[in-house]
């Protein structure tokens, strides 16, 4: 069955979350795209949104109209091709609104899982919850005719495992973007073992259409962007216990957080980072790892503690960041949750001037992330950056090239223990995964 034909009936499952809402967006403008070709027009098109929550869901709509109107307005000349004959549709923002009702008449939204009967396509993006994925694909499998093919978002529970469990056959294949999906171009491809023929092709062709870069990760729990962050996380996590008695738990945070942004010319700190992606996510993988590879070391007390204390980080419904790790104001740190006290100390510029004193400044001619991302000279600048801090003697210097050594040495495992096939997809992963400037795999220590 071709992608166009399998495309005709599609589901999302746990649409309303921020991974499902965005992948979403994409079949929605993709499937749109098809049923708008003059020999698809006479046939029906349904795009299937499945949810727990109504109100979730409510909040899915509105955000599906926002996107689906930016996707519209910045293809009006592809737009005005597709509507070619449409010669009552004048003005670009006729075509643009016929757009967005088009895409939007092709969905339905519920919390009724019967609605995913005729669905060629599923797409699972709920939790990373894998006793919950199992129930949840078990289910689909029952509901869904015997030749459908599920995509799961999971990004770290082993994809054999999945289709197993749930007596898949091999019509199931990791699928992982990255948030948002609307926005980030990586798309970790993870096959399992007896995948189907049709399902392989199915997966490149769709990439290829929405424009993603698919980097192959084997299937070993974690697989490759997981692997490497969940390591580097807990490196830093490590690195507070001796940074404590020098700094305090709070400064020690802080340091910790601001060698990895700005002494290794990252787009936000590594604690910032576990933050966005949700303490309780952070957690969850964790555990996932811990048990697949039956690996203790793939565990942090201090991570566990935050949780029972109930600091999560994440989200809220309108992007904007909960406070975790660090407590956020405007989207930028304020303050560092002290686990001793259960309260967050806000610090001040005269605080952060002491500890900036003690590490020492940044190389001259320092330029932020921000600055480098689409500067020309971007490769030979940060080879500069990285060659000066090796010939400063400071505290700063010290700890962003232990840091740097430990990334490399985390990304060159995952090569040799086979969850990459080369150190070009490790760093393929990082740079558009995580918009590193540069891979872990590197020569610049």
């Amino acid at each position: 069955m071709t992608l166009d034909k399998r495309l005709q009936n599609v589901a999302v499952v746990g649409a309303a979350g921020k991974m499902g809402s965005g992948i979403a967006v994409l079949i929605a403008q993709e499937m749109a795209k098809v049923k708008l070709r003059p020999e698809n027009r006479e046939n029906i098109y349904r795009l299937n949104l499945i949810d727990i929550s109504e109100k979730a869901l409510d909040g899915l709509r509105a955000y599906l109209r926002a996107q689906i109107l930016k996707v519209a307005e910045k293809s009006a000349v592809l737009l005005r091709e597709i509507y070619s004959e449409r010669k009552d549709l004048i003005e670009n923002r006729d075509i643009i609104n016929t757009f967005v009702q088009d895409t939007l008449d092709l969905i339905n939204f519920s919390t009724d899982f019967d609605i995913v009967k005729n669905a060629r396509l599923v797409f699972e993006a709920i939790f990373e919850n894998e006793k919950l994925k199992i129930k949840i694909l078990k289910k689909l499998k029952r509901l869904c005719p015997a030749d459908t093919l599920f995509l799961t978002n999971t990004s770290s529970i082993p994809i054999t495992y999945l289709n197993e469990q749930a007596g898949l056959e091999g019509r199931i294949i990791g699928y992982h973007f990255y948030n948002p999906p609307v926005v980030q171009k990586l798309v970790e491809v993870i096959e399992p073992k007896g995948i189907t023929d049709e399902l392989r092709s199915i997966a490149q062709e769709l990439g290829k259409r929405l424009r993603k870069k698919l980097v192959p990760a084997n299937d070993i729990s974690g697989f490759i962007g997981n692997g490497h962050f969940m390591r580097d996380g807990l490196y830093a996590l490590n690195q507070l216990d001796s940074l404590k008695r020098q700094f305090r738990f709070p400064g020690a945070v802080y340091v910790m957080n601001r060698i990895s942004q700005d002494f290794l010319l990252r787009p936000m700190g590594i604690f910032q980072l576990i933050d966005y992606v949700g303490v309780d996510v952070f957690q969850c993988i964790l555990k996932v790892m811990r048990t697949h590879l039956n690996d203790t070391s793939l565990r942090n007390r201090l991570v566990d503690k935050l949780m029972k204390l109930g600091v999560r980080g994440g989200q809220y419904p309108d992007g904007s960041q909960r406070d975790g790790f660090l407590k956020y104001e405007k989207g930028r740190p304020v303050g560092v949750y002290d686990v001793r006290k259960k309260e967050y100390f806000i610090f001040d510029d005269k605080w952060k001037q002491r500890i900036d004193k003690k590490l020492g400044p940044l190389p001259e001619q320092f330029a932020p992330w921000k600055a480098l991302l689409r500067d020309p000279k971007k490769d030979e600048k940060i080879k500069m950056h990285f060659d000066l801090l090796k010939n400063m003697n400071t505290l700063g210097a010290e700890l962003a090239l232990d840091y740097l050594r430990e990334t490399k040495k985390i990304a060159e495992k995952l090569v040799e223990t086979g969850v990459a096939n080369s150190s070009d997809d490790v760093n393929a992963v990082l740079t558009n995964g995580f918009y590193w400037l540069y891979g872990p795999i590197n020569d610049y220590v």
